[in-house]
């Protein structure tokens, strides 16, 4: 991997925005792309590995924004962006995105003839990049086939090199943007959900631990000047942890939280299996609503991979979708109260 990475890892950088981005290009040029890189890292041939990446190169190069692309909608106004971590040069290419990087999500809609269900937050793993392809881009796809406004979301990724709190209060501000139009988006104000995969799950909870119930964005960036979105609930209806679980030794201060129901999705093959026992443990423990699904001889990271597989290689994973969709539609369903009323109880 090291060698790979060493070999490979201007050429990976270089494509990060097309990766994220996959919506203002060729979808399938792009996807094109994603397939090359699969195959840099699964060949231990070097020869045909220097091959590869010149065609890596050669096919990046090619690729051109589609006419009337669609526009990023920027989380936070100029400046006012909560930050915490010093991150100043990215000159090494550790990272995939630059100190620079402003976050922003991709509105994915479903035709105005359908009746939305709700809205979901899809939050790619890692550092994103090569994952938004298959964790954001198609999973919000397969979302929008069920039903549901999608919200394809690039946040500060969660230690990559940004902090929890960091990489959490920008999920928090994608749902209150949401919020704030849910006439436009056709959805009830409650019915925001966040699917967080890998790290992107880290993500997901990070935004449940610091900015559910009556938390702030003040309480956690001192100097933080609220605005009319702050007057919002941040944090999500329900949760989608999709092979995500907080790691087994981490502690987690439930004092000040409140837990949305929570659904769980991991292969059975997947080192996350050793990190979901005790999370689902601790989450019962403290009367939070909770679903589990295993799925036997699947490994992590899988979500979505058919569109650059080209086929399903795990069909039973595949099963989490019609899941997930049952799981939201049980939870609007059957909540006892909006989360803008349980946050009222709680002050």
């Amino acid at each position: 991997m090291k060698e790979v990475k060493k070999q490979f890892r201007k050429e990976e950088y270089e494509a990060v925005p097309l990766f994220d981005d996959i919506l203002c290009y060729p979808v399938e040029e792009v996807v094109q792309l994603a397939r090359i890189s699969s195959k840099i890292y699964k060949t231990d041939s070097t020869e045909e590995r220097s091959c590869l990446i010149q065609e890596f190169k050669a096919k990046r190069e090619s690729i051109r924004l589609i006419e009337n692309a669609p526009s990023r909608l920027y989380l936070w106004p100029e400046g006012k962006m909560p930050q915490l971590t010093e991150y100043t040069s990215n000159r090494d290419l550790r990272y995939n995105h630059d100190p620079d990087f402003k976050p922003y999500m991709f509105e994915m809609l479903i035709p105005e003839n359908m009746t939305p269900k709700g809205a979901i937050v899809c939050i790619p793993g890692g550092d994103q990049g090569f994952s938004s392809v298959h964790e954001g881009y198609q999973v919000c796809l397969d979302f929008n086939s069920l039903g549901y406004q999608c919200f394809f979301l690039h946040n500060r990724a969660n230690f990559n090199p940004w902090t929890a709190k960091e990489s959490g209060v920008d999920v928090a501000r994608a749902i209150r943007i949401i919020r704030m139009n849910a006439d436009k988006y056709r959805i009830n104000a409650d019915n925001v959900a966040v699917a967080g995969f890998s790290n992107g799950g880290l993500t997901g909870e990070n935004c449940i631990r610091y900015f559910s119930g009556k938390q702030t964005v003040a309480d956690h960036f001192p100097g933080y000047e609220p605005d009319a979105l702050d007057a919002l609930p941040g944090s999500p209806d329900a949760y989608l942890c999709v092979y995500g679980p907080r790691y087994k030794d981490s502690e987690f201060d439930f004092t000040d939280v409140v837990y949305p129901p929570t659904f769980f999705a991991v292969g059975r093959d997947d080192s996350a299996m050793d990190n979901l026992h005790p999370t689902y443990n601790s989450l019962v423990e403290h009367g939070v609503q909770v679903e589990i699904h295993t799925f036997a001889g699947v490994p992590h990271g899988v979500a979505g991979r058919k569109l650059i597989d080209g086929y399903v290689a795990y069909p039973n994973f595949e099963m989490w979708l019609a899941l997930a969709d049952s799981f939201l539609q049980d939870v609007y369903s059957n909540k006892k109260q909006p989360m803008t009323q349980e946050i009222n109880r709680l002050s």
